[in-house]
């Protein structure tokens, strides 16, 4: 198929069952209705996206490269934006979540490291205080 076909929202949303299945992934358009049974994930995972942008769902899965040349073998074409289409994700969201949530998570992770030293010092002093008390008592 070639990729000078384009459609709009609008067509890839009439798409949408398990016999008629489009997703648009960065923008181009592809049939999956072929690979429906085949997909790893279950059929279940390409019927929530179906007839609707899975750019997100596909890259948060993190698909393999024989994965990405499966996709490109599905292509029905290019998807044709329209005014009131819903805004592309893959590029402003992959750029704002790489730079941004890596440092939040890079802090929160010495964070939650920090948290869990200081409560491992707290449970050996505790241990260290009761076994102080016990010999005392002897």
């Amino acid at each position: 198929m070639s990729e000078t076909q384009e459609l709009t929202y609008a067509d890839v949303s009439t798409h949408s069952g398990k016999k008629d299945l489009y997703v648009v992934v960065h923008d181009k358009v592809y049939n999956a209705t072929t690979f429906i049974d085949e997909h790893p994930g279950g059929e279940e995972v390409l019927l929530d996206v179906g007839g609707q942008d899975a750019t997100e769902a596909f890259e948060d899965v993190g698909h393999s490269d024989e994965a990405r040349e499966i996709l490109e073998g599905l292509l029905v074409g290019g998807l044709k934006r329209m005014p009131g289409d819903p805004a592309p994700r893959q590029t402003t969201s992959s750029i704002s979540t790489s730079t941004a949530p890596k440092t939040e998570g890079a802090s929160m992770g010495v964070g939650l490291y920090a948290l869990v030293l200081l409560g491992g010092l707290a449970a050996f002093g505790a241990y260290k205080y009761l076994q102080m008390q016990s010999d005392s008592s002897k």
